[in-house]
């Protein structure tokens, strides 16, 4: 399978075996814990936890490097884009300033800065590895019908069934156009500058919308003539019944939000603070 593929891939770990609305409601709380604070020690113990379950799927990092390399790139942009909006916004939150380098201007270094910025690193490091987790260990179909079952309409459960299944197709498509502006003379190697390829990328997005409304079309039109929607439920091929371990699972997930909760406002500041 390429390495360009985001989707989901067979295995046999702990984590596959998991019900997919368990682990959509796990992804959820550990999305929100990362989002409610900024608590270093929590989110560097969450990260770890992350990596951790990583290896337990025994997902390889080759097989999602691409991913992770985008996603690299654009935390890298978001960080810049933080400091020269926002120069001094660490300086803000900790109330306290020690100077590492002069600058020009406003663009002065910090080391509460440097703390700040390196606090949203981790939140990119906490949720993006956890929701590439999701999607690479669950089964779409499965996803649907748990999520069905836990009291979600099958209509919503199937739309994010599709969703999830549509990942690699417009992956694919993105792949297929690619190569069809390259055969066209549109050079996208690295034998030409960075801007020159995104100049010659940026001819993909249109008929990669198109190809996309296109399936959209079809995909619809298809579920409409066999009545999709007309009955109040349905069943599911891909059904999994709840197990003791997915029970379990749910009941640590929430005692340890409830408990990162707790740490993360228990001082009456989000922000974990070493300068004080």
């Amino acid at each position: 399978m390429s390495r360009l593929m985001l989707t989901y891939r067979e295995g046999a770990s702990v984590i596959h075996r998991l019900s997919g609305a368990v682990k959509f409601l796990v992804f959820l709380l550990w999305s929100v814990l990362a989002m409610a604070g900024y608590h270093t020690p929590l989110m560097l113990c969450m990260s770890a936890v992350g990596i951790v379950f990583f290896i337990i799927a025994r997902i390889q990092v080759r097989d999602v490097s691409f991913i992770f390399k985008m996603l690299a790139i654009f935390m890298l942009f978001n960080l810049l884009a933080i400091y020269f909006f926002a120069p001094e916004q660490g300086v803000v939150i900790y109330g306290a300033r020690h100077l590492i380098w002069e600058g020009a201007g406003p663009y002065t270094l910090t080391k509460e800065q440097l703390f700040y910025e390196f606090n949203v690193l981790l939140k990119y490091t906490m949720i993006v590895p956890s929701a590439i987790l999701l999607i690479v260990t669950t089964d779409p179909s499965e996803f649907a019908s748990s999520l069905n079952k836990i009291g979600v309409p099958y209509s919503v459960a199937y739309a994010v069934s599709l969703s999830l299944r549509y990942i690699p197709d417009v992956q694919k498509d993105f792949e297929n156009i690619s190569h069809a502006q390259q055969a066209r003379g549109v050079e996208l190697s690295r034998k030409v500058s960075l801007a020159h390829r995104i100049k010659g990328a940026s001819r993909i997005l249109l008929p990669l919308v198109f190809s996309s409304l296109e399936r959209i079309d079809v995909i619809s039109r298809a579920m409409e003539l066999r009545g999709f929607g007309k009955y109040k439920r349905r069943t599911w091929y891909s059904e999994r019944p709840f197990t003791r371990t997915d029970a379990l699972t749910l009941v640590i997930a929430v005692l340890l939000f409830v408990f990162g909760i707790w740490l993360t406002f228990h001082s009456g500041n989000r922000f974990y603070n070493p300068f004080q």
